[in-house]
């Protein structure tokens, strides 16, 4: 398990991508990547329902069925494949790090995957990145200011750096 260090907090605060306002405002790039062929994945609650109110189903979701840390009255359901994992708060689990693998694997025979997380799912967009394939776009809430939408091959030196510096538990 992986394990983010209090004194580390403000550094994974920072937007990994390009901050919108609303899901309506990055609509047009989400939609030609779609045409590309490139996986969209959502992670967040907020974020994974307003992507499938624009109609975009994402092809892997990752809920922890909280927002801001207060019980989410939304449930969120598309046509997919449930994964549930285990993760603390503040950490990356190897269960988490395993169903994220998996889901990919399920990815790659067209399904649509939702993970559900037993405690948070903040840090996900780290193993996204790492594991994703490239041309992939994840997509996460960055609350009170809107949506990160990231490139992954532009991020993906910038999570492998961040993952060495959480502490190995």
């Amino acid at each position: 398990m992986l394990i983010l260090k209090k004194e580390m907090r403000s550094e994974f605060k920072k937007p990994f991508g390009k901050l919108y306002p609303s899901i309506e405002d990055a609509e047009e790039i989400l939609k030609s990547s779609i045409q590309n062929g490139n996986p969209i994945i959502s992670i967040g609650d907020v974020t994974t329902r307003n992507i499938l109110e624009a109609e975009i189903i994402p092809d892997m979701g990752i809920v922890d069925n909280k927002i801001e840390r207060r019980p989410s009255e939304d449930e969120i359901y598309y046509d997919n494949i449930t994964l549930k994992t285990e993760n603390p708060p503040g950490t990356i689990t190897d269960d988490l790090w395993k169903t994220i693998e998996k889901a990919f694997q399920l990815m790659d025979s067209k399904h649509h995957v939702l993970i559900t997380v037993n405690g948070e799912e903040d840090l996900a967009v780290i193993p996204c990145a790492i594991m994703a394939p490239s041309g992939s776009i994840i997509l996460y809430g960055q609350p009170g200011e809107g949506v990160v939408l990231c490139e992954v091959d532009k991020i993906k030196k910038t999570a492998e750096r961040l993952i060495k510096m959480l502490e190995e538990a």
